[in-house]
């Protein structure tokens, strides 16, 4: 079973940025799709951005332009960078790789106070 550990959420301001790690244990994180979700507070768990094993990204459009996934093989981890962050992306960012199904970490609370 895949073991995957998030890092790097905290309080920020409007406007400040983040970024959130995910290590990931096993030797198939190079083979892996890996994405970050997050789930708002009383809503539902949503998509933000997925990085393939070759290194193609896609976002969601609510955060398109503002985050960047990227993937360190050598470390098996992959990371969000999140910029000009707003109040709406208050969340808990749940970090996720792909093998037969989908795996996920315990999540990382993310806060943007205005």
């Amino acid at each position: 079973q895949v073991q995957l550990v998030e890092s790097g959420g905290g309080l920020v301001q409007a406007g400040g940025s983040l970024r959130l790690s995910c290590a990931a244990s096993g030797s198939i994180f190079t083979i892996s799709t890996m994405a970050w979700h997050r789930q708002p507070p009383g809503k539902q768990r949503e998509f933000v951005a997925v990085i393939s094993s070759r290194g193609s990204t896609s976002y969601a459009d609510s955060v398109k332009g503002r985050f960047t996934i990227s993937r360190d093989n050598a470390k098996n981890t992959v990371y969000l960078q999140m910029n000009s962050l707003k109040p709406d992306d208050t969340a808990v960012y749940y970090c996720g790789l792909q093998s037969t199904s989908w795996d996920w970490g315990q999540g990382t609370q993310v806060t943007v106070s205005s």
